[in-house]
């Protein structure tokens, strides 16, 4: 069965289901539906797109990203993204997947990814944006390895301590932070289990996940868009592409989730 024909299939199990599942029914549908995909995964379509655009010779310099270093060495992408967000000497900066992979476009192919870092994300139905098809592609080479996000320069712990401050930092209209719907074990939202998300446990069921294909919208989504939509429900301003909180956020979840494996690119609701 081909990944349409099974997509069609999936989204009547989710339309037809949804109304009637029960809060304890409703997590055996969704675990349903990822067995109906077996081992296919629409997200292989984009890991193919990111493929074709990290071998593409781009850009002023007309080269491709192999002389990108995600903390491995140049062009080394196994295991690399298991161990960000880390810090890069040549930035002085913490910085995760999207956040370097912009900087490689810019400083090693010269292209302006001035647009790309206004909407890096694809809207429902429209092509994924090269940032989330590249992500997806080297994710994926992180497959079946640990969660290493690293801790030995101070800028790392200092991530750490900041994105677990900003957890906790209630906001907004509502007064809500990340805690409110993820410090607690059971919750949920709707037809969504709430993962504990202040604890190992939590965050390694969780983080080694994304990027992940979202059967709702279509398209593969990044850890730093789960971030941005995270704010956007708790009514705060737009959460910038590479900001510190975002990064620092990421860096908090990934060290909590040390030695998890990585499953990127996921499937979800």
């Amino acid at each position: 069965m081909n990944i349409q024909l099974k997509l069609s299939l999936i989204l009547c199990l989710l339309l037809g289901g949804a109304s009637t599942a029960s809060a304890e029914g409703d997590d055996d549908m969704f675990a349903e539906y990822r067995a109906m995909f077996g081992d296919d995964n629409p997200a292989e379509l984009v890991e193919m797109q990111g493929e074709e655009l990290w071998n593409a010779e781009r850009g002023p310099k007309k080269t491709t990203l192999a002389g990108c270093d995600f903390g491995r060495g140049a062009g080394v992408l196994a295991g690399a993204y298991a161990q960000l967000p880390r810090y890069f000497a040549d930035t002085g900066q913490v910085m995760d997947l999207e956040s370097r992979l912009l900087h490689c476009m810019e400083s090693i192919q010269g292209l302006d990814v001035s647009a790309l870092r206004k909407h890096p994300y694809s809207e429902q139905g429209q092509p994924q944006t090269d940032l989330e098809s590249l992500s997806a592609y080297i994710a994926a080479q992180s497959r079946g390895m640990p969660v290493a996000v690293p801790q030995s320069h101070e800028l790392e712990r200092q991530a750490f301590a900041d994105g677990a401050r900003m957890f906790n930092f209630r906001a907004g209209p509502h007064d809500f932070s990340c805690a409110t719907c993820h410090s607690q074990s059971g919750k949920r939202i709707r037809l969504q289990a709430l993962p504990q998300l202040n604890t190992p446990e939590g965050a390694r069921s969780s983080f080694g996940s994304w990027p992940a294909y979202r059967i709702s919208q279509g398209a593969v989504r990044t850890i730093e868009w789960r971030m941005a939509d995270c704010m956007r429900q708790q009514r705060l301003p737009g959460l910038v592409l590479g900001s510190k909180v975002a990064i620092d956020l990421i860096t908090y979840l990934g060290v909590q989730a040390k030695g998890a494996e990585m499953s990127a690119p996921g499937l979800k609701r």
